[in-house]
């Protein structure tokens, strides 16, 4: 019974870290039917992601076939050096590092497309800001205290917050550059919206294929309710 509680009180405390800040989530503009965007995103995840977070339920074979280019052009463009075209996304980091450096193994985001949403990952990677109280010296809007540090520091450049006033309480209103970085703001929103835009398709890479077929199904029911209510009035003119 006490583990039964342990449990509910930790999943609690989880769920009010996630959901402790008040502004709203941005807008993310999904489209898996784009190849190019995909492409950048996937080149933006083995670039800035893979060496903490794996991407096992994905190969490059298959991203080569979903994003109808050349085995050689994953490999050249987007995997990492001596990946094979069968290889899964693979993190670099062991376990014992991992839990030596963070306390905890980084997850696998296969999923995290499907979990989370589009929305809250394109604020939650757009949502750090300057924190020095805080062991890694940022914190997130759209999850409070998170472990992981803002890898992008160095394009997006450094936040910080501007706080307002609810209910006797200080709550963040917005973030405004305090530092610019690499990238201009439409350009980092551009990448950081591929990136999410790969996430999503890595969730489900079946999903383009099927909603391809969804019409056909769709279009095929139709045809066939039409042919089944002809037949059942021939059938049944007599009885009439």
């Amino acid at each position: 019974m006490k583990r039964l509680i342990t449990l509910f009180l930790m999943a609690t405390l989880s769920f009010c870290s996630y959901a402790s800040e008040d502004m709203a989530l941005q807008e993310a503009d999904i489209d898996l039917s784009d190849s190019e965007s995909l492409q950048r995103g996937a080149k933006h995840y083995v670039d800035n992601c893979l060496g903490c977070h794996s991407l096992k339920h994905i190969r490059y074979q298959r991203m080569a076939l979903d994003f109808e280019i050349d085995d050689k052009k994953v490999l050249k463009d987007i995997a990492i050096e001596g990946a094979t075209i069968y290889d899964q996304l693979h993190s670099a980091m062991n376990s014992h590092d991992a839990e030596k450096w963070f306390g905890v193994q980084p997850p696998d985001l296969s999923l995290i497309g499907r979990s989370r949403g589009a929305d809250w990952l394109y604020s939650y990677l757009k949502g750090f800001y300057v924190d020095k109280t805080k062991p890694l010296g940022t914190n997130n809007t759209v999850f409070k205290d998170v472990g992981m540090p803002n890898v992008f520091w160095q394009l997006q450049g450094q936040q910080k917050p501007v706080f307002h006033l609810v209910d006797g309480q200080q709550q963040i209103e917005k973030l405004v550059i305090a530092e610019p970085g690499k990238l201009s703001e439409q350009e980092f929103d551009l990448m950081v919206n591929d990136l999410v835009n790969f996430l999503v398709y890595v969730g489900e890479p079946v999903q383009m294929e099927r909603h391809r077929l969804g019409k056909y199904v769709l279009f095929f029911l139709l045809i066939f309710s039409v042919i089944a209510y002809k037949l059942k009035k021939e059938y049944w003119k007599d009885i009439d």
